[in-house]
């Protein structure tokens, strides 16, 4: 008899023993079957595969072969329980970066990181996209570290020497960060950061196992004083913040603390993760330099997007850096995804070189500028309980301080109830927030009567 005509033979009288077992069941050893069948191993080991292709069986290395679950109609049910035994502890909490579930039409949302498609460039956007397409080397392999077209753009972006050469392309901001975050520091290290601070940032640090250490703000940014302290405390050797346009603040840093806190930084032999999102996001006013752009000794690691001011599929992003740490950086990209895709690239380099980029972010400007005072207003008016720690100079969003004691979870259960979402201030914190505090987006509404309609059902909780 041939192997296969015995592999088939074999298979057919474990379908017969199967029928006498129940789901879960152990099936006997391979070193059992053999025996108790009289064939080879290869043969058994042939028969429990073409059982396994079909669902009869599921295998579990190091475990055994066992009875598959069925449903009442005899389909099989996956049984992946074991997966949790094998994955151990190596979980990661995307919890900040999930989108919650949707919300019921006609729900006002103020909650979230994007603008509006009515603020998007649209039009450009699909414009640069068919230009891009028409490129005979549209679908060749990019560099590594991105198209030099694209790299001399975000070069200019930071200024201060930088050069094309100086620049990774990455995909999109959040990508730069983990990039940067894995790069830098090793699982365990410790990681300070601002106090609120982005929750996207905190989940990229905990995903490459570092430990986030807040350091509080005040109205003018960080505190050089109490980072001190951190980097001294901890042995921190990487600070993560957001000097321009702060989420979820939109505090600006200081003048006077802005070399001050990279050379706090550089004195600690840290290097300081500038993630500058909001640069192309301004309010009419125009942002002070990179901490980058003053920086000679290669202490910051510039991080940047075209995500927010386009949109959100715009998946393009740089990190911006001198010396081992970007070699360290190219590495760890190439490991992960080799490049970003090049149509996208060509994209962003059509977009950004057109006039019509420039018109979009003076426009861009010009609405922000009127939503952020249109929200503030409406809430001075409306709800006179809730503090706008600060009117922002730039970004997409009002941070709100609310009354000692109150539940920001329940106040945004409410909110949903009366048909508006919000982003509780709780995720913003890598330990216990000080107050209760919300966070709301003033771009993600389709207009000026919207945003004030959200105002107006905010202005009828109670909490």
């Amino acid at each position: 008899m041939s192997e296969s005509s015995t592999s088939q033979a074999l298979v057919t009288s474990l379908r017969d023993l199967l029928t006498g077992m129940a789901p879960g069941d152990r099936l006997p050893s391979s070193r059992e079957l053999v025996e108790r069948y009289r064939v080879s191993p290869v043969t058994v080991s042939r028969a429990i595969a073409a059982l396994a292709a079909e669902g009869a069986v599921v295998t579990r290395p190091g475990s055994g072969t066992y009875v598959a679950p069925r449903s009442a109609r005899g389909l099989v049910v996956a049984d992946t329980a074991w997966q949790t035994v094998a994955l151990a502890d190596r979980s990661v909490d995307t919890r900040h970066l999930a989108d919650p579930p949707p919300p019921p039409e006609g729900t006002v949302r103020l909650d979230g990181g994007y603008p509006n498609r009515s603020l998007q460039p649209v039009r450009a956007l699909s414009a640069a996209l068919a230009r891009a397409a028409r490129r005979p080397d549209a679908w060749d392999r990019a560099p590594a570290s991105g198209l030099p077209a694209l790299r001399s753009v975000f070069a200019a972006l930071v200024g201060g020497g930088a050069t094309a050469d100086d620049v990774l392309v990455t995909g999109g901001g959040q990508g730069a960060l983990s990039v940067a975050f894995r790069a830098i520091a090793g699982p365990g290290s410790p990681i300070l950061v601002e106090s609120p601070t982005y929750p996207g940032a905190l989940t990229a640090a905990r995903a490459a196992g570092l430990r986030p250490v807040p350091v509080p703000m005040d109205a003018e940014g960080i505190r050089p004083d109490l980072l001190a302290d951190a980097f001294a405390m901890t042995g921190a050797r990487v600070l993560y913040c957001q000097p321009t346009h702060h989420n979820p603040t939109g505090v600006v840093l200081a003048p006077r603390r802005r070399d001050q806190v990279r050379q706090v930084a550089r004195a600690a032999g840290a290097f300081l993760v500038e993630d500058d999102f909001a640069r192309l996001l301004g309010h009419g006013t125009r942002p002070p330099r990179p901490l980058a752009a003053d920086d000679p000794d290669g202490t910051v690691v510039y991080v940047t997007s075209l995500t927010k001011p386009a949109a959100p599929s715009l998946r393009i992003g740089a990190i911006v850096a001198r010396g081992p740490v970007m070699e360290r950086m190219r590495a760890v990209r190439a490991v992960d995804d080799f490049f970003v895709t090049r149509p996208l690239q060509e994209a962003a380099v059509e977009l950004v070189s057109a006039p019509a980029w420039e018109r979009h972010l003076r426009q861009l400007s010009l609405d922000l500028r009127e939503r952020a005072g249109a929200l503030a207003a409406a809430l001075v008016r409306d709800r006179p309980d809730w503090t706008v720690t600060s009117m922002p100079t730039g970004g997409l969003h009002l941070w709100l301080q609310l009354p000692a004691g109150t539940d920001v979870t329940v106040v945004a259960d409410q909110a949903r109830r009366a048909g508006v979402t919000v982003d509780s201030g709780n995720r913003f914190f890598a330990a216990e927030p000080p107050a209760p505090y919300l966070r709301l987006t003033f771009a993600a509404p389709a207009d000026g009567a919207e945003l004030l309609e959200g105002a107006r059902r905010l202005a009828t909780l109670r909490e």
